[in-house]
């Protein structure tokens, strides 16, 4: 895979004189990012979204979600003008996709948002824009969004064949970890992949604006498939050390002493266990690869298959927990698909409260989840679950079952658990 570092240095220059305006189609947890590190770097960059509570509350320089230092570049870049959001495409020398890419029932991608940007996007051109599909997709994604464009601009093409103007259409996925965005963004490598050259090098010279890693070219098909790769490779680990853990149950072991052992091998490095995969990337990307190749992709299937089996394992023992109390109080600590963020998409934590709280219609669930300040719809709907603060489900509940290793439950007290029945997902309390 080839590096463009070397090219970038002497492009950057010519591409900002090119591209002025910005339009990043999509404003959740990467797309808005996106949208305020490139406006922090001197672009003038207007975030389009459905939603008019999120365009409004990016507008008054607020973050609609729970992201470090992401409030300071929003509200930067709203005061001094670089970013604004609207409902409606604009036009843009450069457009970068960032909507959801959730997968159907048969974990094939839902393709439909892109649609609908491709279609918003496709009135607006001229030629010799900038297009970035930045969504996880499966392999051809890029091809598809670029042809659904081309169906509506016959005037336009890839290559300038018949002298019509060219359109660049490349893929560059993100790679950045909750939490942890602001920073990654900047220091991470990236992948950019063009369905032309000329697109590779378009793509890579304005993610330069920001970038500080390394920005590699490669076609686009290979850039989609490495985003998924990424994500198979870590999920494929995370299901043995899940595996693992059911076994050591079963065989009365301290799955994470064990853990602990295998890892002083110096080749070894097992992944802690928990309660599930979640989150858009882990938990969804290895069934694109799964749907692009069912025959020959068994072993990122059945991994998928553990990991989305964990949480009816974690409701298993909070039955067994339960089986003798007649109205029992139930503490369920986090919802997060990982820690100190809020973010449940694919969350096994969520999906472990629902099961629990529909199985156990007689019991009172208690959320404590730190960083929301109120449930999630899915739960909401729920009568029997309350979202309260960590010390009073602590206090009230027989049973204390930890789903999220955030920061705030270190503060808890030992000895207020004492005499409780402790269901410990994170190896928090061990």
């Amino acid at each position: 895979m080839e590096s463009c570092t070397n090219m970038l240095t002497s492009r950057t220059g010519e591409t900002e004189a090119a591209t002025k305006t910005v339009a990043v189609v999509g404003l959740g947890y990467i797309g808005l990012p996106t949208a305020a590190i490139l406006a922090t770097n001197g672009l003038d960059v207007i975030g389009v979204d459905i939603n008019p509570r999120t365009v409004e509350a990016i507008n008054n320089g607020d973050v609609p979600f729970v992201e470090p230092d992401l409030g300071i570049h929003v509200a930067g870049a709203v005061s001094q003008g670089r970013l604004r959001a609207q409902l409606e495409t604009p036009r843009a020398d450069a457009y970068i996709v960032a909507v959801p890419t959730p997968f159907k029932p048969d974990k094939s991608a839902d393709m439909s948002y892109i649609a609908s940007a491709a279609r918003a996007i496709a009135p607006k051109l001229s030629g010799g824009e900038l297009v970035i599909l930045e969504s996880t997709s499966p392999p051809g994604s890029t091809r598809r969004l670029a042809d659904l464009i081309l169906d509506l601009r016959p005037d336009l093409s890839l290559d300038g064949q018949d002298d019509k103007p060219m359109l660049l259409v490349a893929h560059c996925p993100e790679r950045v970890l909750p939490g942890r965005i602001m920073i990654e963004l900047v220091t991470n490598d990236r992948v950019v992949g063009g369905l032309t050259p000329e697109a590779s090098e378009a793509a890579a010279a304005l993610y330069a604006v920001f970038c500080q890693g390394e920005i590699h070219l490669t076609d686009a098909a290979t850039a989609e498939m490495s985003k998924l790769v990424e994500n198979a490779y870590r999920d494929v680990n995370i299901a043995f050390a899940n595996e693992l853990s059911v076994i050591s149950d079963n065989l009365n072991i301290d799955v994470w002493e064990l853990i602990r052992l295998a890892n002083h091998h110096p080749r070894v490095n097992i992944l802690q266990p928990g309660p599930g995969v979640g989150g858009h990337c882990i938990a969804v990307d290895p069934w694109f690869i799964v749907a692009a190749d069912p025959e020959n992709s068994p072993l990122i299937r059945t991994a998928r298959e553990v990991n989305d089996g964990k949480p009816g394992y974690v409701v298993e023992q909070v039955s067994k927990a339960v089986s003798d109390l007649d109205r029992p109080v139930i503490a369920c600590l986090g919802l997060a698909f990982k820690a100190n963020i809020d973010d449940v998409r694919e969350s096994p934590a969520l999906e472990v409260v629902r099961r629990v709280a529909t199985l156990h219609a007689n019991a009172e669930i208690l959320v404590a989840a730190p960083h929301k300040n109120r449930l999630p719809e899915v739960l909401a709907e729920i009568p029997n679950v309350r979202l309260v603060e960590t010390d009073a489900a602590t206090e009230a509940a027989q049973v204390v079952v930890l789903l999220v290793d955030h920061d705030k439950f270190r503060e808890i007290e030992p000895a207020s658990l004492e005499g409780k029945r402790l269901i410990d997902t994170r190896g928090f309390w061990r």
